[in-house]
């Protein structure tokens, strides 16, 4: 199973079944659940937001945990197979692979709303989405991120006009580049350093432009032929004295 990180839930947990003797057990929910490695410390399993450690400090092991109902008929050294639901990890994957694509295509129809040079994304245009980014939530076959357009990221040389005034042209931006990247049909992978739940992965795209390598936990298509198109759409809003700017995702199956 996917399980959701604490730090950074973005991808929810697969819906899955474990098969235990013959028999089907719901899991309930997945997550990254943490304990101590060390002889002298309390070696209990802590869950999720209650891990007191970041996601791969020394002396701590890491896993998937996968809830069951309580009343479950599973016991410690029970062999089990985790068994996936293959329609639902997939509506997940074209969630989360729209959900890059769509933040390097923002990313680029932004590319000149900055007065300063800032760090760039992996295609090369100045970073909007890693500097702006509040919460990015991924839905089967979508994915919805927020940006806060506030007082940091004007000091940072953010032009808010650039975006808020133009939504329309920039969303038209948007859908164009993603229009030409699902039309490439290109071939993603994931790659990773090492089989532990804390190794470092990475999501790879082989996009006409260019390669994209982008850090992530999360689940993945393996080409962009999977899909027929993704689009955006862009609203504005005010909250807490600060402009925010909300992209829903959608990705259409091929």
């Amino acid at each position: 199973c996917h399980p959701v990180d604490a730090a950074w839930p973005d991808q929810p947990a697969d819906r899955a079944v474990l098969r235990v003797r013959g028999a089907g057990i719901e899991v309930l929910d997945c997550v990254v659940g943490a304990a101590s490695t060390d002889p002298a410390e309390d070696a209990a399993l802590h869950l999720g937001s209650d891990v007191p450690v970041k996601k791969g400090a020394d002396g701590w092991s890491f896993v998937a945990v996968h809830v069951v109902p309580g009343d479950a008929d599973v016991r410690e050294g029970d062999v089990v197979e985790v068994a996936v639901d293959p329609e639902r990890r997939r509506a997940l994957s074209a969630g989360h692979t729209g959900c890059h694509l769509a933040s390097l295509s923002l990313d680029r129809a932004l590319a000149d709303a900055w007065t300063k040079d800032v760090p760039t994304d992996a295609l090369g245009a100045p970073g909007f989405d890693a500097l702006a980014i509040g919460t990015s939530r991924i839905a089967p076959w979508a994915s919805v991120d927020t940006y806060r357009l506030g007082k940091s990221l004007r000091k940072k040389g953010f032009v808010p006009a650039t975006l808020v005034e133009r939504l329309a042209e920039v969303r038209a931006q948007v859908d164009t580049t993603l229009a030409g990247w699902v039309a490439s049909g290109a071939a993603a992978r994931i790659e990773r350093e090492g089989d532990l739940l804390t190794s470092r992965r990475s999501w790879v795209c082989e996009l006409p432009d260019g390669t994209a390598r982008i850090p992530c936990g999360g689940t993945h298509l393996a080409g962009l032929d999977e899909l027929a198109s993704i689009s955006v759409d862009l609203e504005v809003e005010e909250a807490d004295g600060a402009v925010v700017v909300r992209m829903r995702t959608t990705c259409v199956p091929a």
